[in-house]
């Protein structure tokens, strides 16, 4: 006997139904989470590598005020948030002409830090799906497999045929539920793994591109580490050599 997907869900019981119901409710889930999850490190990734060249460039040519207005319209790169966030801490200064003390810079080290741990966070929202679906789907198959043995052998025992044809149908309609909650389960596991990757290089591009801006800020900006903000003006306007570099 031949049976289809169709005729096993027609055959199937209400526990299986259920089950099935279940795993199809976590699969539409794990994919949609998935999905958006994909479009959002997708989009800023790409931002990323528009916006670090033109920063870095603002930054040599020390254009700090360019560099802060780039940084401020730039809302879905995760780099230009968190360089923003140190910036948006010395902007006031810088456009004052005060200057950059020490305290001010670690001000905006801990700026950094805060944005950072805002955005890992948002980051890791819908990993825990991804994680629970893929632990759980082979689980749930299992237990809709579990019950339609059950059911198979007590049909076998009410009666009294011991046959193959017996029971084969209650069997398949058991096994197909292990079956679709591998399905379920696998796709959510490759994407967990992946996500969880992507957001490891996102964590260093962060760390890595806010602890050079900081180094920047305290070569070029700080006055407390050897230079002041005044110190090209007054070259400029003396002629004097810099006696710092």
């Amino acid at each position: 006997m031949e049976l289809s997907l169709l005729d096993l869900w027609h055959e199937a019981g209400y526990f299986a139904k259920g089950v099935i119901i279940m795993l199809a409710l976590m699969s539409v889930f794990s994919l949609s989470v998935g999905t958006a999850k994909w479009f959002r490190l997708f989009r800023s990734k790409k931002q990323t590598r528009s916006f670090a060249p033109e920063f870095a460039q603002f930054l040599q040519e020390e254009q700090l005020d360019a560099a802060i207005e780039l940084a401020e319209q730039q809302k879905i790169s995760h780099v230009a948030r968190v360089l923003g966030e140190a910036l948006t801490e010395v902007k006031p200064l810088l456009a004052e002409r005060n200057t950059v003390t020490s305290n001010d810079i670690n001000a905006a080290e801990r700026a950094v830090e805060r944005q950072t741990l805002i955005l890992l966070a948002d980051l890791k929202k819908g990993l825990a799906v991804l994680a629970t679906v893929g632990s759980t789907a082979p689980f749930v198959g299992l237990l809709g497999t579990t019950m339609g043995i059950v059911n198979s052998f007590t049909g076998m025992a009410t009666s009294g045929s011991g046959g193959l044809a017996a029971v084969s149908a209650g069997i398949a309609e058991a096994l197909i539920t292990t079956a679709f909650g591998l399905l379920v389960a696998i796709p959510a596991v490759w994407m967990f793994n992946y996500f969880t990757t992507v957001i490891e290089n996102v964590t260093v591009e962060m760390t890595y591109t806010s602890k050079e801006l900081i180094d920047f800020l305290i070569k070029n900006v700080g006055s407390e580490f050897g230079r002041s903000i005044f110190t090209k003006e007054f070259q400029a306007q003396s002629g004097t050599p810099d006696p710092i570099g």
